[in-house]
């Protein structure tokens, strides 16, 4: 399959074939990186990592996987581009075209990545926005692959807040691949009704189904039970006051996944306020009395737990993604 030169920007531009060579790829070369087998087949390329938004697991995966396939990569960080500010989105797509051979973002609106591509003459890859995170989709269906073996027919359900990147992007992951997707939140909390309908008739297609309900029964039968942080760093005490009421019981915890199948497991994207053993998690869990947030420490780090394995993953999609749409050839 060629992808040569694709942006990646949101799984919706991308056929559930496609999405699933990339799988493969990736665990391709996750075994090859497991048994120090060489795969530096890029050298000589370059990539620019545009971050408008800071993380760990993104940062290093690009940065990794760029690394391991031969490649030199760039870090702008908040402060280390004028992009938007003293030049044009599009001007600045043109630019790095000229010195990388693709252009990843990290930041807000997917208008902005959605600009870089039209303008950039490379690839261009979505390492998150406010509406869409498809690379955390890949690494999410690549460890749940690896579990039981296979995504088609899997009932999968997302706890929490489903309105935003990673609602929007489960959803569109499951309804292309055929597992049974299930948001589990207050009406309000919801994703849009246009892109419900989307994935409903993406669903359709591939033999999967799109739920949308507010009971947390909806959790029996679970084979992945799945959530995300309430709250993003920075937003205001209020929106934290107004979040941790509406979603306070659909926390995962104990009780909720003994709901699940007993094979179940449990995912989460990361970083999560499990305990209070971070800055955030010790303000908020002391100002609202509460011993964790969106998970409970018990579920995190319990038996069913994938989240370690989950964020390794992050590294071996993202390097697939990169491989297929630079056109890497590997022996």
């Amino acid at each position: 399959m060629n992808l040569q030169g694709r942006d990646f920007l949101t799984l919706l531009d991308y056929s559930p074939k496609e999405i699933e060579y990339l799988l493969q790829l990736a665990a391709e070369l996750k075994a090859k990186k497991k048994a120090g087998i060489a795969h530096d087949v890029l050298r000589g390329k370059n990539v620019a990592l545009i971050f408008e938004k800071t993380s760990t697991r993104t940062r290093c995966s690009f940065e990794v996987a760029a690394h391991d396939l031969g490649m030199g990569s760039t870090y702008l960080d908040p402060t280390g581009s004028q992009i938007g500010k003293k030049e044009s989105i599009a001007d600045t797509a043109q630019v790095l075209s000229g010195m990388f051979e693709g252009i990843e973002y990290r930041g807000y609106g997917q208008e902005i990545v959605q600009q870089l591509a039209q303008y950039a003459a490379v690839p261009v890859w979505n390492g998150l926005t406010n509406e869409y995170h498809p690379t955390q989709i890949l690494a999410d269906f690549l460890t749940i692959q690896e579990h039981f073996g296979h995504l088609q027919g899997l009932k999968f359900v997302y706890m929490g807040d489903a309105r935003y990147n990673m609602g929007n992007s489960l959803m569109i992951g499951c309804a292309k691949m055929g597992l049974d997707f299930v948001a589990c939140a207050p009406k309000a909390y919801h994703p849009a009704p246009a892109l419900v309908q989307t994935c409903r008739e993406l669903a359709a297609q591939s033999g999967g189904s799109v739920t949308l309900t507010e009971d947390t029964d909806a959790v029996a039968g679970a084979d992945v039970v799945y959530t995300d942080v309430w709250v993003s760093m920075g937003e205001p005490t209020q929106v934290w006051v107004e979040r941790i009421d509406a979603l306070a019981a659909y926390q995962v915890n104990a009780a909720l996944m003994q709901k699940a199948k007993p094979t179940a497991i449990f995912m989460h994207c990361l970083p999560a306020y499990h305990d209070h053993n971070t800055a955030v998690g010790k303000e908020m869990g002391e100002k609202f009395h509460r011993d964790a947030m969106e998970v409970t420490d018990e579920v995190f780090n319990g038996a069913q737990s994938v989240v370690f394995q989950e964020a390794e993953n992050r590294m071996h999609t993202i390097k697939a993604v990169m491989a297929a749409t630079l056109g890497a050839q590997f022996k």
